[in-house]
């Protein structure tokens, strides 16, 4: 369907295009900008332009695809940077240069490369929905074809070797095709069978997320904080060293410099484990704050889409979002372009609903062929002047399972990560307790509570140093001041320079455990009437708890 543009407003556009339907992509003017239809009228449509509209005129051309917005999937994503509508970054820098020109469409990935496929079925098979009938090699990564949720049959044909994406891989004997990609509408969630209840810890490498705060694979977090609080960084070292499969980071508009910084380091750097290229198991999905705005809304679809496929081949994903608030002016934004009724703060209404059908996708899932994968979440959100009851972040409490708080004094004190352990939690404490007990030591949900009380305490006895100063309190009370001072600097602190930057979690229950039971031998002496041999047992565990920091590099 063809028509013309009928007014222009920034961003958003009215045509005279009849018979559309709600999220239609569309192609305008003579560069075939991308475009999405967000509200339908009795003689045309509104379509909302996903990149800059500086000098398209009235009367120029409209096309409608007649499909969604959707993504291509399929071998070649991994270690390669997206713009939040898919478009591959280093193919627009070729083209235009450091300057990206608006750009109409490119394929995010080679359909004429020949890749070797290897078949899993045979002629005469059977071919049910979520099947794999073949893979292919990418990097390290086995990279299953499967059947789509919509067909099923009796092949009739297989390829083996070396073959495009474009080429069919199978044919079944209805005459439907299967090649190497495909296309998926990026808001609607893709099949599986059933969803189950999380009950794996996704290890972080921070020892007072996985202590503490745990984040279940398949769960969702967020990680609120004022500027400066170190929400990038503590995002991007989870995506260094989390123990997943893939990791898809999504940038909704931060900084350019930021970005930069982080595509250097991945590319740098190698996983913990196998020594691989970081960038191997990586998918960026680029948004920096000088691209245009409305793209953002789109970004985190493409990169959620992205997770679920790999998902659904049996993997573990995590998706990483900075930020989820960036995300959110880009909706207030185009709201106000539709001249829509604004709810708080000028966000839309919908708000906490387009939040929620987003956040649900995550999870872990039985795939439609019988494997288990996940889809983790974490979350950034950049509430304005730390107002954690701005409408984001009470939209996404009500919805997520663990909540770490940034706390700026924190920041400001260099203490990272600058999660405040007095506000911040997890849901899934329980769920992961059963499974580090069973793993790891019978005693880890008994240390974790122990740990908590002492800080705790240490909040109380606060107000009553400021009064009476620390020599005037009890024997006992110092004790717990001493031990709670060790959990801050000596755990709860992590030199991301440093070798200290990954903790598994053995070497988490070594560490805490050495406080601990420094705390209780002191504690005994205490009981015993030898408060000098208390003292002392304390801060000689404090000096050998420090030693081995300054052997290892750390702070």
């Amino acid at each position: 369907m063809r028509g013309r543009i009928t007014g222009i407003s920034g961003p958003t556009i009215r045509t005279d295009l009849t018979g559309l339907k709600l999220y239609d992509r569309i192609l305008v003017g003579r560069q075939g900008l991308t475009g999405e239809v967000v509200r339908l009228e009795p003689d045309g449509a509104v379509v909302q332009v996903y990149e800059n509209t500086r000098g398209l005129r009235i009367n120029e051309a409209v096309e409608s695809l007649e499909a969604p917005l959707f993504v291509t999937l399929g071998p070649g994503l991994l270690s390669v940077m997206f713009d939040g509508l898919q478009r591959p970054l280093d193919s627009m820098y070729q083209k235009s240069g450091p300057f990206i020109e608006p750009a109409g469409e490119q394929s995010p990935i080679d359909l004429e490369r020949r890749r070797l496929f290897t078949p899993a079925k045979q002629q005469g098979d059977t071919a049910a929905p979520g099947e794999m009938v073949g893979h292919f090699q990418e990097g390290e990564f086995l990279h299953p074809v499967m059947v789509p949720p919509h067909l099923s049959g009796t092949i009739a044909f297989v390829a083996d070797g070396e073959i495009g994406l474009d080429e069919p891989l199978c044919r079944l004997e209805d005459g439907s095709e299967i090649k190497g990609h495909h296309l998926w509408p990026v808001r609607i969630p893709r099949p599986c069978k059933n969803k189950k209840a999380p009950h794996r810890p996704l290890i972080t490498g921070q020892r007072i997320i996985d202590f503490l705060f745990p984040i279940a694979r398949g769960g969702t977090a967020i990680i609120p904080g004022g500027f400066g609080a170190g929400k990038t960084i503590l995002e991007q070292a989870i995506a260094k060293y989390a123990d997943v499969d893939i990791v898809i980071y999504a940038g909704c508009g931060e900084r350019g410099n930021e970005m930069a910084g982080l595509i250097e380091e991945f590319k740098a750097m190698t996983t913990p484990d196998g020594g691989q290229p970081l960038m191997g198991r990586t998918v960026l999905v680029v948004n920096t704050s000088n691209m245009p705005v409305a793209a953002r809304e789109a970004s985190i679809y493409t990169a959620v889409t992205i997770g679920e496929y790999y998902r659904d081949m049996g993997y573990d994903v995590l998706l990483l979002a900075d930020s989820i608030s960036r995300w959110a002016e880009a909706l207030r934004e185009i709201s106000s372009s539709l001249e829509e009724m604004p709810g708080e703060e000028g966000y839309p209404t919908y708000l906490a609903s387009r939040l929620f059908s987003f956040v649900e996708r995550a999870g872990v899932v039985e795939t439609l062929s019988g494997k288990n994968g996940s889809l983790s979440m974490i979350l950034s959100v950049s509430p304005p002047g730390e107002d954690f009851t701005e409408p984001v972040t009470q939209a996404l409490l009500r919805t997520t399972g663990a909540f770490l708080m940034l706390d700026s004094k924190l920041a400001n004190a260099r203490h990272f990560p600058a999660i405040n352990w007095s506000q911040s939690y997890s849901l899934y404490e329980k769920a992961l307790s059963a499974h580090y007990q069973l793993q790891l030591t019978t005693r880890w949900e008994t240390m974790r509570c122990y740990c908590k009380e002492l800080l705790q305490e240490e909040e109380s006895l606060k107000e009553i140093v400021e009064i009476v100063g620390l020599e005037g309190l009890q024997e006992r009370d110092r004790l717990v001041m001493q031990a709670a001072a060790e959990v801050r600097s000596d755990f709860l602190f992590q030199n991301v320079y440093s070798e200290d930057a990954f903790s598994d979690p053995p070497q988490t229950l070594e560490r805490i455990s050495g406080i601990i039971e420094a705390h209780n031998r002191a504690e005994s002496e205490l009981q015993n009437d030898r408060p000098e041999d208390a003292e002392g047992a304390a801060k000689a565990n404090q000096g050998q708890i420090k030693a081995e920091d300054r052997d290892s590099g750390g702070a």
